[in-house]
């Protein structure tokens, strides 16, 4: 790995810290009801995703940039995974399982719902 590509990496991964914190600290107080900011986070980034599949980059530096630097800051795979550990030390299976299967499917339906909207358009 070349030190432009270490550059477009931070660049995009900086982008992603700071849009990831901005959702994480304000988008519950907008929204009005409880859900989990990293799940939102998790939807978002699978939109994301969905479209940058569909528009089918060519260029290795925009791939490097949305796919390493933006969206592997943006999502919060581990996160996610800590959530789960602590429904799992709180016995709470039936949460963790409801909530992995519902993260699960709605990271799936917003990434073809991304995906989908780019081949439309």
């Amino acid at each position: 790995m070349d030190f432009s590509s270490i550059t477009i990496i931070l660049i995009g991964s900086t982008f992603g810290l700071i849009l990831r914190i901005f959702i994480q600290n304000n988008f519950k107080k907008c929204i009005g009801f409880d859900i989990q900011s990293t799940s939102i986070v998790n939807f978002l980034s699978s939109f994301f995703l969905g479209i940058l599949v569909a528009l089918n980059f060519i260029n290795n530096e925009i791939l490097v940039l949305f796919y390493s630097g933006f969206l592997g800051c943006f999502s919060t795979f581990s996160s996610f995974i800590y959530q789960l550990f602590i429904l799992f030390n709180k016995r709470k299976f039936l949460k963790l399982f409801l909530h992995y299967i519902v993260v699960i499917i709605f990271s799936f339906l917003f990434f073809y719902l991304g995906y989908f909207l780019v081949q439309f358009f």
